[in-house]
């Protein structure tokens, strides 16, 4: 006899108010299976910790790397994100022998992710070796590693988040996906608390073992992530006869789209600047060690989820736009936080300010989202939503490289007197970074003015928070 629990009607309506993804399993998907299929956004959480809340500071702080190559090195992973869009196209319509669409793309991404951690370790001791032909070497072979892990990055995702809109019944895909953004997010905390650990006691011994750990790691669980979830077809698939470039005019002739992408793009770009520099700032102004400052990745993905689960009420008063102006709004006072903790010698009002920061972006990349949801025809959704995560990524990109230049531009500048006597001091070139980004969130603000003027969306609002196929 098969024993089945059903909770009571109380009970359920509880789960389905204050438990985001309680619905969201069905007899298609199963809770097992969807979990079990959501491991892979851990797996690119885990790898963002590393890359850019703990590899930035060990590079900048304890190997003594320029910050500028760094910034640039970090952000390499990223050269790949505008081709999120064609990836996700062809991913769409892959000839496969086998079959398959989407898990060849997953098991590329995955094999390339593993061999570009599994080298950076190396390639990084050689960045900081002072003999000559090492740092040659080493650059060399950071660059590899990071474009390795970079592509790995967005090929795993942009098909992982396709597959998962495959398996998914059409009613359930919006909750579906927005636990695999929500696993990103624990993927973010739970690798920058376990480095943190790690590299409590930071030893150049404890970095290669650190990041090759984070290698083998990333490849296990996304061996159980993929195995199994796509059902094999009959009909090897065929290519669009209309082709990327016929679809993609037709997309971006949508009214209010160039403008929403710029806005899109500015706004990531203004929350992203600070991501190179801020674990340098509090390791070299306020003096805290590796472990403190990799917990500062956990502090802003745990922001970023709390206005991922807030953004549902809020919803329900204002429009997606506004939401994300809220967020635009709230960047203001998080860089103020940073920017005042050096003087006030407070690593607290520091931790403010990194949390405030995360929440802020969350608010406004949910925002963003909708509003490309809302905005898109059916023909062209999964255009405008590849469109979204290429621009955000890309944008977040080179903010993060001209943040690094910025800050030892300035920083230099200001250490040699060329900007006055009183600017004399290492927090120049991090000060210029944080009030350039507050510039910037008035110009997003600015931006968004327009978008605001359009209809409001009532779906938005009557059913909350529909991640439906959110790029990352």
């Amino acid at each position: 006899m098969k024993f089945a629990f059903r909770p009571p009607a109380w009970m359920q309506s509880l789960m389905v108010q204050y438990v985001p993804f309680a619905d969201a399993a069905s007899p298609q998907l199963p809770l097992g299976r969807m979990l079990r299929l959501a491991m892979f956004q851990l797996s690119i959480g885990l790898t963002m910790a590393l890359l850019v809340g703990t590899l930035n500071r060990v590079m900048i702080v304890e190997l003594a790397v320029p910050a500028a190559w760094v910034a640039i090195a970090v952000a390499l992973p990223l050269v790949f994100a505008p081709l999120r869009a064609l990836i996700g196209y062809r991913s769409d319509t892959h000839p496969s022998a086998l079959g398959l669409r989407r898990i060849p793309y997953m098991w590329v991404g995955s094999l390339l992710m593993f061999g570009g951690l599994a080298i950076m370790p190396f390639a990084l001791m050689n960045l900081s070796e002072p003999r000559e032909g090492f740092v040659l070497v080493g650059r060399i072979g950071a660059v590899l590693a990071f474009l390795l892990v970079g592509a790995g990055m967005q090929i795993t995702q942009t098909a992982g988040l396709a597959l998962a809109t495959d398996v998914a019944p059409a009613d359930k895909r919006p909750r579906v996906v927005a636990l695999l953004y929500a696993m990103l997010l624990v993927g973010l905390i739970l690798g920058s608390g376990l480095l943190s650990l790690l590299l409590a006691n930071f030893s150049p011994l404890r970095l290669i073992q650190a990041v090759q750990g984070c290698a083998t790691i990333v490849i296990f669980i996304n061996l159980i992530s993929l195995w199994r979830q796509e059902a094999r077809s009959a009909k090897r698939g065929a290519r669009d006869p209309d082709g990327f470039s016929q679809n993609w005019r037709a997309f971006i002739e949508v009214p209010h789209m160039k403008r929403f992408l710029w806005t899109v793009g500015l706004g990531s770009a203004a929350f992203s600047m600070q991501d190179i520099v801020l674990e340098p700032y509090g390791g070299q102004i306020l003096g805290l060690g590796v472990g403190s400052t990799s917990g500062l990745t956990a502090l802003s993905a745990g922001g970023a989820l709390l206005a991922f689960v807030l953004s549902t009420r809020m919803l329900r008063h204002i429009d997606a736009v506004r939401l994300a102006a809220m967020g635009a709004l709230l960047g203001l006072p998080a860089f103020s936080c940073v920017i005042f903790s050096a003087p006030l010698g407070s690593p607290v009002l520091f931790q403010m300010g990194a949390a405030l920061i995360g929440f802020g972006g969350g608010l406004f990349s949910v925002g963003m989202l909708l509003t490309a949801m809302e905005m898109a025809e059916s023909k062209h959704a999964g255009m405008v939503l590849g469109a979204w995560g290429a621009v955000q990524a890309t944008a977040s990109g080179i903010a993060m490289a001209l943040g690094g230049v910025a800050r030892d531009v300035v920083g230099g500048l200001a250490t040699q007197g060329w900007l006055g006597e009183v600017l004399v001091s290492d927090v120049t070139g991090y000060n210029f970074v944080f009030q350039t980004e507050m510039v910037m969130m008035f110009v997003v603000l600015i931006a968004l003015g327009p978008l605001v003027s359009r209809k409001p969306a009532l779906a938005s609002r009557t059913r909350g928070l529909g991640l439906a196929e959110l790029p990352g």
